[in-house]
């Protein structure tokens, strides 16, 4: 078998701003191309198959986030799990949290994958989804969730990849999955016009794809990340070591999804055209959110590897060099996007007269893409918080912080005031609230860390590892 070599990054030594650029950097373009496939889907399925079936389609965004997240997060606890690792230089320990991250996998997919698809239905009608919604965000979720597994192994080994600094071939196996959606988007829906099934299809057969290519390339390895399938099994203590991070990720993110929930719940009282105004605003600023989440996982990867290298000084300054700079590109890709709202969500109707759509979509935006850096450096904290084994600490502060504030703003403001601008400015409100919360919480934290390690191995740069 032909080996494949991942490059890594030493990320406990030397200066931190060039090289957290050169991990973010193929993060972003992974993101954005895998966003362009997704408004690919979004602009075919509105274009050829309607509103009413572009509706469907993002109604369902925020179940799908609630359903998948929970087990998702288990591989935001394989990223820390393996970054410790990796950073203090336990090959054993490496090796067998990949054994065990691959099968939890694919087990935790399979279950995904029955929940959603024969619960969707008893979940759109809780949402209050539309009867001329409905029939077709079902079909959507049942052809979508048969992917989970494949969903499932693809962000896990692809958190195994970033954990050791390699970012470019997870960014190689999304675009390759992401032109094989966008050619089965095209001959599904436009030449065998199956609409929202055609979209599905096309997403669960990418998701395929994605996960047998980064299979492959682990069990091409030549280092301790290498996988063989032979090997699978779940041991006891990397498991614990996965869960302790991971399940506090997974619930802060369903819980976050719930908010989300309900909110989409409130647009979706407004009406079919309302929420296909919503999707395509969201479609717009995900472009903004994948660039700045990609320092959500800067942050994971090089505290982690720093506290298992024990450079607990590190920290701070690369928490301060995330915030810095996902704030430059949170506020100026939100402005973009705000200056460019009329003709770029016009290109998801195909309505003879979208200045509704349009007028709906601009006012999202003309909130949260205005204020999403809030977002960023919120999720930034998040990553540095998960990395120092604070993963529990970082879901209450989001439960109360983020959740709490919506649920609140929900039953009482939006009660009082019940427009879709009220409704969307809970948003940057609970941003605002929850990074304050984690700031103090890290600050803590961090003062813990300095004083039961006062002394730590050195800092200094080698000649190979400065930028």
């Amino acid at each position: 078998m032909t080996s494949a070599k991942t490059k890594q990054m030493d990320m406990t030594q030397g200066p931190l701003a060039g090289k957290l650029i050169r991990y973010t950097i193929p993060l972003i373009l992974a993101g954005i191309l895998q966003l362009c496939f997704n408004a690919a889907d979004t602009i075919v399925v509105g274009r050829f198959a309607g509103g009413e079936a572009m509706a469907a389609v993002g109604s369902t965004g925020p179940l799908n986030t609630l359903i998948i997240n929970l087990f998702l997060g288990l591989s935001v606890g394989v990223s820390v799990t393996v970054a410790h690792a990796w950073g203090a230089k336990h090959e054993e320990a490496v090796s067998r949290t990949v054994h065990t991250a691959i099968l939890i996998a694919f087990l935790a997919g399979c279950f995904v994958m029955l929940v959603g698809f024969f619960g969707c239905r008893t979940f759109l009608t809780w949402m209050g989804s539309p009867a001329n919604v409905i029939d077709l965000s079902v079909l959507y979720m049942r052809i979508y969730f048969l992917s989970m597994p494949a969903c499932m192994v693809y962000n896990f080994g692809a958190a195994v990849l970033r954990s050791i600094g390699d970012t470019r071939h997870p960014m190689i196996f999304l675009t390759i999955a992401g032109v094989v959606n966008v050619t089965l988007n095209l001959i599904t829906v436009i030449f065998f016009h199956m609409g929202v099934a055609g979209v599905a299809l096309a997403t669960s057969v990418s998701q395929i794809v994605s996960a047998v290519l980064v299979v492959r390339f682990l069990m091409k390895q030549e280092n301790c990340c290498r996988l063989d399938l032979r090997r699978l099994r779940i041991h006891g203590d990397r498991l614990a070591a996965i869960v302790r991070i991971g399940i506090p990720s997974g619930l802060q993110s369903s819980v976050f999804a719930i908010s989300n929930v309900l909110i989409q719940s409130s647009i979706n009282s407004f009406g079919s055209v309302a929420m296909e105004g919503n999707t395509a605003a969201g479609n717009l600023e995900g472009f903004v959110y994948i660039a700045m989440n990609s320092f959500y996982h800067a942050a994971l990867t090089f505290v982690g590897q720093n506290i298992g290298a024990q450079k607990y000084k590190r920290i701070l300054r690369i928490t301060v060099t995330c915030i810095l700079l996902v704030s430059v590109i949170g506020a100026s890709l939100g402005a973009l996007v705000y200056t460019f709202r009329t003709p770029l969500l016009s290109i998801y109707t195909s309505a003879d007269d979208p200045s509704e759509m349009i007028a709906l979509g601009s006012i999202r935006l003309s909130v949260i893409a205005t204020t999403y850096f809030l977002c960023g450096i919120m999720e930034s904290l998040t990553g540095v918080l998960r990395a120092m084994g604070a993963s529990f600490t970082s879901m209450v502060i989001s439960l109360i912080g983020a959740c709490g504030t919506r649920l609140i703003w929900l039953y009482t403001i939006f009660a009082a005031h019940r427009t879709l601008l009220t409704l969307y400015w809970s948003y940057p409100v609970s941003w605002t609230l929850t990074l304050l919360m984690q700031l103090a919480a890290l600050l803590i934290l961090y003062r813990r860390f300095i004083k039961a390690h006062p002394v730590e191995p050195s800092d200094s740069p080698s000649p190979e590892t400065t930028t």
